[in-house]
């Protein structure tokens, strides 16, 4: 009998770890790489949902490509699928119908085709998710697991919409306080609606373009409204209607998603969250992920690297709002105790990255380099990032550190 059993165990054990094996070559096969999901993109994106689709670049891709991001590199931050729309080629702008209204003195539907033949705009921006840097807060938030790889340089080119509104002879009224974009359902895609305040009216482009292409269309071709300085949730793709408001939307993306603590009835100063604690978003005692906050990335050395010395190039990118212009980036190699100014490559404002550099005389052994963007508004990042510790995980700007050896 304990014979039998055992050659009964045995044989079932045998059984199980083939269909282990089977199972898991099955599910290995079932998980579609970043090109099978959307065509055209670089297999090595790291694919964290497949519906919708969300892909972030990996660091090293994106720290080798340090002066714009291209279409088939650029992450994907998708809330809604449209069918036919998973792919980096542009979409037909034939039959694509926009409605404008609310605030307006004289409510108008045009055509997406019609936009071609009037005077375009190009604005270079860093497009970025307002859930990047996510996995680096303590206890890790909900959402999607984003390491530093949710952000991209990127030109657009369109119509800048206060120019395409002259143009149709409409008027905002005084008493619209918000710019409210919804996208297109097609396909009974679900609702998805952002609300942004009035002022980012002046440089609101109705994008046609990427990176001097017809804008992809998993990256909201074939007219995505952009709002320059803006984290990506805001600049709504596939725009089938925009409205003027005198209040914020208040749909589930506006509230209670994409939105971080306040004192309540203000905007700032910055309430912190606890450390995970759940809190009741309402529009009263939070506010909307709008404008991108400073922050810098170290782009060479990588972590991990060896590095020949004594003499190290240390570079990155800087980037915030472009409301007032980056003026300088620091870095240290003493755990923040000083600071070496870093050479700005670029200044004034920008709605870009500004790439820096420095060279810092290291002795052989391992090292770690920290870096910090400030800019002329006083506004800095804090050397401890879990300050700002919300329980989705937004906004994202601790002072990054890399470790690295020199040989």
């Amino acid at each position: 009998m304990e014979k039998v059993d055992r050659r009964t165990t045995l044989k079932l054990m045998g059984m199980g770890a083939a269909l282990l094996a089977t199972g898991g070559r099955g599910l290995a096969q079932q998980t579609p790489t970043a090109d099978q999901l959307v065509k055209g993109k670089n297999p090595k994106l790291i694919v964290l949902s497949q519906r919708p689709v969300v892909m972030e670049t990996p660091y090293d891709l994106l720290a080798s490509n340090p002066e714009r991001t291209s279409k088939e590199i650029l992450y994907i931050r998708n809330n809604v699928d449209l069918p036919g729309y998973n792919t980096v080629e542009g979409a037909s702008p034939q039959g694509w119908k926009v409605e404008v209204g609310g605030l307006v003195d004289k409510p108008f539907t045009f055509e997406a085709s019609e936009l071609f033949a009037l005077p375009q705009t190009e604005v270079t921006m860093v497009l970025q998710c307002s859930g990047n840097g996510r996995t680096l807060y303590n206890p890790r938030p909900s959402g999607n697991p984003w390491q530093r790889g949710g952000v991209g340089n990127v030109t657009f080119r369109g119509v800048r919409l206060k120019d395409f509104l002259a143009a149709k002879g409409v008027k905002v009224s005084e008493k619209a306080l918000f710019i409210t974009a919804h996208a297109s359902r097609q396909g009974n895609a679900p609702e998805f609606v952002r609300s942004v305040p009035i002022h980012a009216l002046e440089h609101a482009l109705l994008a046609l373009y990427m990176n001097g292409e017809p804008l992809p269309a998993v990256h909201g071709g074939p007219v995505r409204l952009v709002f320059p300085g803006y984290f990506g949730v805001n600049n709504v793709k596939w725009v089938e209607k925009i409205e003027f408001a005198e209040g914020e939307n208040t749909t589930a993306e506006q509230v209670p998603r994409y939105r971080v603590p306040v004192i309540p009835n203000t905007h700032l100063p910055f309430l912190p969250q606890e450390p995970g604690k759940r809190y009741p978003y309402t529009l009263q005692n939070s506010r909307p992920n709008w404008l991108v906050t400073l922050n810098s990335f170290i782009f060479a050395p990588l972590e991990g690297q060896t590095v020949e010395g004594p003499y190290v190039r240390v570079e990155g990118v800087a980037f915030n709002d472009g409301i007032v212009p980056i003026v300088s980036v620091e870095v240290s190699t003493n755990g923040g105790r000083t600071w070496h100014q870093a050479q700005l490559a670029t200044q004034g404002k920008a709605f870009a990255w500004v790439r820096w550099r420095t060279t810092l005389y290291l002795r052989p052994g391992q090292h770690e380099v920290m870096a910090r963007a400030w800019d002329a508004a006083g506004r800095s990042q804090p050397l401890d990032g879990n300050i700002a510790w919300n329980e989705r995980g937004y906004e994202y700007n601790g002072v990054m550190r890399v470790k690295f050896t020199v040989a």
